[in-house]
Formats: structure tokens, C-alpha cells, sequence
């Protein structure tokens, strides 16, 4: 799929769909549950996807700009070969995508302590993370972060404890944007 690195869309349009891919990916990838392996997908722009596989395209009954769909509509693909190693930031450091591919996702599930709890951590790794495991105000919490060629970054976030609520901000994982924006350069 041929494809242009920047749509022809307004910067707050285009950082409107890469968020609504986000939200659409994390109530995806949260209908198969908890404790899932990090996930990555391409972000392509629908219009540029459904041009390059019409057939495709219409069984999926994906809409395009001009039936109806928001300027910048992306479409994830999930990469399915992708075999993370637990460095998700390592993983990351060696993927390159073609021109055609707009922008990538990822989700990751996390288990962490509240604000102040860091000092009670052991120095050690392997035990820092079984502390963390067995802490009774451990919050288990699972992120989407994605990143676009046109330089916006955002995340979703959704905590086992409040599945209701979908939290979500531009730097809502500093770390792991970054790593995905350096992917598409």
C-alpha cells in the first residue's frame, strides 16, 4: 500500500482520529480480557487503505472520507508476528514502518504502586516486580499509546479497578510515545 506520509488533514483533526483509533483499539483489545501480551498495530489512514484493497475494505465495512468517515480515519492492523521480549522500549528500538503505514499503536498491561510507595521497592528487578505483584494497593492498569506521522503522540488508559472510566492524555506514557514516534521517522 503506496501511500502519503501526511495527510491532507488539519493537525487538530488528524490528533482527534489517532485518538479515536486509540480508544477503539483499547475497547478491542480489551474484549479478549486481562493478562495479554503487549500488542502492536499499524495505523493506516482508511482512505488509503480501503484505495489499495477495495475488496478488503468493503467486507470490513470500512467507510471512507467520502462516505461519511471523519478526515483522517485510521484503520489499525495488528502485527501479529510481533514477539515482545519484556523490553518493550528494546523491542521497539529496531522496528521500522513503511511509508505507508501512518502510525503505530501498541498496549501493554502494567502493574504498579501508588505515588509514594517507590521507596519500599527492593533494589533487585525480579523482586521489585514480585513485591509489586503481591502488594494488596498494587493498581493492574492496561495502556494504549500511539504515536503519528504528523508528531502527535497520546495514550488511553484503563484501570482493572475502575473499568468504567478510560483515561487519556498526550503524555500519558512519555517513555513508550517516544519510542513509538522514533518508529516512524
Amino acid at each position: 500500500m503506496a501511500g502519503p506520509r501526511e495527510p491532507a488533514v488539519p493537525a487538530p483533526e488528524q490528533q482527534e482520529a489517532l485518538l479515536a483509533a486509540l480508544v477503539e483499539l483499547e475497547r478491542y483489545v480489551g474484549g479478549a480480557g486481562w493478562d495479554q501480551p503487549p500488542r502492536l498495530f499499524a495505523l493506516v489512514l482508511t482512505d488509503v487503505f480501503a484505495a489499495a484493497e477495495p475488496a478488503l475494505a468493503a467486507e470490513l465495512g470500512m467507510r471512507t472520507t467520502a462516505q461519511g468517515a471523519a478526515p483522517g480515519a485510521l484503520t489499525a492492523v495488528e502485527q501479529e508476528e510481533f514477539a515482545p521480549t519484556g523490553d518493550l522500549l528494546g523491542d521497539l528500538a529496531g522496528l521500522e514502518w513503511p511509508d505507508s503505514v501512518f502510525g503505530c499503536a501498541l498496549s501493554a498491561e502494567r502493574t504498579f504502586l501508588p505515588a509514594g510507595r517507590e521507596g519500599e521497592l527492593p533494589d533487585d528487578p525480579a523482586a521489585a516486580a514480585a513485591y509489586v505483584a503481591a502488594h494488596p494497593a498494587r493498581q493492574d492498569i492496561r495502556v494504549v499509546v500511539g504515536a503519528d506521522r504528523a508528531g502527535h503522540v497520546h495514550g488511553v488508559a484503563r484501570l482493572v479497578s475502575a473499568p468504567e472510566e478510560l483515561l487519556g492524555a498526550a503524555d500519558l506514557v512519555p517513555g513508550l510515545g517516544t519510542a513509538l514516534a522514533h518508529t516512524l521517522v
